[in-house]
């Protein structure tokens, strides 16, 4: 027992020893000193437990869906003569009044244009923050149900509430759309969750549709290797043990049916260009002749060995 609180799992069957995961827990604070990336740990009954932030780059090649509406956000109907906000005036009300209809809402594009223009803006205001990071979103279908259309200040005000991807705010037409590779996000979690809770919490983090399901996490290395996360890694503890840079290895999400493992070995020749690697296969091609001509070289000279003793045999003699 004492020997397994000496030890943290890192996944199925794999463990490294707890002074070696507070030792690269230190150089990992040193490294993010004075940022929000450095991680806290304590124990429990013996267990040791890191939590804080993670950084996790998206690598996706096909568009994710955004909900359109936030669970719980309320949207309000608009104003009519029946509704109970003008039910203390229902009196007061003349027979013309009753028979007017809702307005309607246009859009034109010269309200689009503006709208775009009030984003940056609020993109100038707002360039001390990480232009990677996803800010949790409300719909726009909200916004479109009501009668009246909110003041350029209050439409400010709900841009910074929203989401941004590189720039992109969401939009009720925009929904399905492709996060830029390489671009980085982060999620607060823990060394004791697994690969499937940290994709549920990124997943329900943005308000994104799709399945966990669909989704796997790659440790890719600057060499090209990638490795797999399996669904009983600790991404938290891994990131630990790996070394907090970044130019160093990475940790991206993927599709779970495009991502490739890529080993060590094969990872050596990505970096090459065409020509290169052309050279290297002719001269691999090369060297495999010269083998299968020295092969064949030594069957002949033996098999004319074997026939020339078999010739020299007086006749009637067997082999046994």
């Amino acid at each position: 027992m004492d020997n397994m609180q000496d030890r943290v799992q890192i996944g199925d069957n794999k463990f490294v020893s707890k002074a070696t995961v507070l030792s690269h827990l230190k150089t990992y604070n040193l490294y993010y000193d004075g940022q929000n990336l450095q991680l806290r740990h304590r124990e429990e009954e013996g267990e040791l437990i890191v939590e804080g932030l993670l950084n996790i780059s998206w690598g996706l090649r096909r568009p994710i869906r955004l909900q359109m509406q936030d669970d719980h956000e309320r949207i309000r109907p608009p104003p009519s003569s029946t509704s109970w906000h003008s039910g203390c005036a229902l009196d007061n009300q003349s027979k013309e009044g009753n028979q007017q209809t809702l307005p309607t809402i246009e859009v034109t594009d010269h309200e689009c244009q503006s709208e775009n223009s009030i984003v940056k803006e609020d993109e100038e205001e707002e360039e001390y923050e990480s232009s990677t990071q996803i800010l949790r979103t409300k719909s726009d279908a909200g916004v479109l149900r009501r009668a009246q259309r909110r003041s350029p200040s209050d439409q400010r005000r709900i841009r910074r509430h929203r989401f941004s991807i590189n720039g992109h705010f969401y939009n009720h037409k925009t929904a399905v759309f492709t996060p830029a590779y390489g671009s980085v996000t982060n999620v607060r979690i823990n060394s004791c969750m697994t690969t499937p809770q940290v994709l549920r919490v990124l997943l329900n983090k943005f308000k994104i549709e799709n399945s966990p399901d669909d989704f796997a996490l790659y440790l890719v290395h600057t060499s090209g290797e990638r490795v797999k996360l399996q669904r009983s890694d600790y991404p938290l503890v891994l990131r630990v043990v790996q070394g907090p840079c970044e130019q160093v290895s990475r940790i991206f999400l993927m599709e779970q049916d495009l991502g490739e493992e890529v080993t060590y070995d094969v990872a050596q020749y990505i970096k090459f260009e065409m020509p290169v690697l052309q050279s290297f296969i002719t001269k691999l091609k090369e060297e495999e002749d010269r083998e299968v001509q020295k092969l064949r070289s030594r069957y002949t000279y033996l098999r004319c060995i074997i026939e020339k003793q078999l010739r020299c045999l007086p006749e009637g003699t067997t082999c046994m």
